[in-house]
């Protein structure tokens, strides 16, 4: 029960960080361009940095094994994912990218790294990597109805360059050896990823209209699929893969699945209003998701420590 209890203590945390970054928007203290510009400081520099630290470490049988396992259970998880929001929301674009991804990098990583602990960032970093390409090329595809495909600007997103890095330093074993000072800088650069993830979400929150917020069936029914439907689905899927491959520890089958039951990406916003759709709509997804995840996540991983020792 302790990563529960880190877990709820965690997700206060975040909500206080949240409401910060709400008060300060509507005290006029953050704009909506300072909002986005931390945003991308999280992009460019801080969630990539985070993967990165995640592979300095020194690459035994047992990391490997479980990096290798992990790798192919995410795999599994965001297929489930995406097929059942396709499914679903089949003529609801937004909802149906909104549904399909998680928010791994700005909920999901400090999460499973308070919860769980920092080295557990390990098991999620292909997750998140793979997420962020899938969410700006398929999900691209989808806002436009256009085909999917991988273009030099996804190949070379930061996330994706940080993990190719990452995985270098780990099987190279040039990880273990980083210098003190540049590990010492990349712990205080991960340190702000959960303040000013929230920060943002914070913002978010501020902009959306709070009555509609709450009368929108849709909503209603993007989040439950979102945040209980594939949740359950993928818990039967992790516990399954548990039960069959041993290097599939405990450790590793909770921190896929905190990741995966997070709320809506908040890069389904930030892609609708670049391709020119219903941003102001594609906000509510993430911060109604958001708001309700406060009570779901905690019961997912309650229900998972029930099952999975």
């Amino acid at each position: 029960m302790q990563v529960l209890s880190q877990l709820i203590t965690q997700i206060a945390v975040m909500f206080l960080y949240m409401l910060a970054g709400f008060v300060l928007f509507n005290g006029k203290k953050i704009t909506k361009e300072g909002s986005a510009s931390m945003a991308a400081c999280l992009v460019w520099l801080i969630i990539p940095i985070v993967v990165v630290k995640s592979f300095c470490v020194a690459p035994d049988p047992d990391r490997i094994a479980g990096l290798l396992w992990s790798i192919a259970a995410t795999v599994a998880v965001q297929a489930l994912s995406i097929f059942l929001s396709r499914v679903v929301f089949k003529n609801r674009p937004i909802d149906n990218i909104a549904c399909a991804f998680s928010n791994a990098g700005f909920i999901g990583i400090p999460l499973v790294s308070a919860a769980i602990g920092s080295d557990a960032v390990f098991y999620i970093a292909f997750y998140v990597a793979t997420l962020n390409i899938l969410q700006w090329g398929y999900g691209s595809a989808v806002l436009t109805e256009s085909k999917f495909k991988l273009d030099k600007k996804t190949l070379l997103h930061p996330l994706t360059l940080g993990l190719v890095l990452g995985l270098i330093l780990f099987f190279t074993g040039l990880g273990a050896k980083v210098p003190p000072l540049l590990m010492t800088t990349m712990n205080g650069i991960s340190g702000l990823s959960a303040p000013l993830a929230m920060l943002v979400m914070g913002v978010y929150l501020a902009q959306a209209d709070l009555k509609s917020l709450w009368n929108d069936k849709y909503l209603y029914i993007l989040s439950a699929v979102r945040l209980l439907v594939i949740p359950v689905l993928t818990l039967a899927l992790l516990f399954g893969l548990y039960l069959l491959i041993p290097a599939l520890s405990a450790k590793i089958v909770l921190t896929l699945l905190i990741t995966a039951i997070a709320p809506a990406g908040a890069n389904v916003a930030v892609y609708a209003q670049l391709l020119g759709k219903d941003y102001v709509y594609a906000c509510k997804t993430v911060v109604l998701s958001t708001l309700l995840s406060l009570v779901t996540m905690p019961l997912i991983v309650l229900l998972a420590q029930t099952i999975i020792h």
